[in-house]
């Protein structure tokens, strides 16, 4: 779920684009709380990637607004 192509996204609706971005910011919350909890950074691998895909889904969005 962590790497999603741009392809992938664009193909997805609006509607599912806003629920995977709600889902990322979720997992994204709970690993920095795991890091915070721990003080080990094990997983910045894993939350860099969960914040590009949010990255790129909100770019995504907001090219969409934009075009209508």
């Amino acid at each position: 779920m962590l790497n999603i192509k741009v392809n992938e996204i664009r193909t997805l609706p609006d509607a599912a684009l806003k629920q995977k971005l709600n889902e990322l910011a979720l997992e994204l919350g709970i690993e920095k709380r795991k890091i915070a909890s721990t003080g080990v950074a094990s997983k910045v691998v894993k939350t860099k990637e969960i914040r590009r895909t949010i990255a790129r889904i909100q770019t995504i969005l907001n090219e969409r607004g934009k075009k209508r």
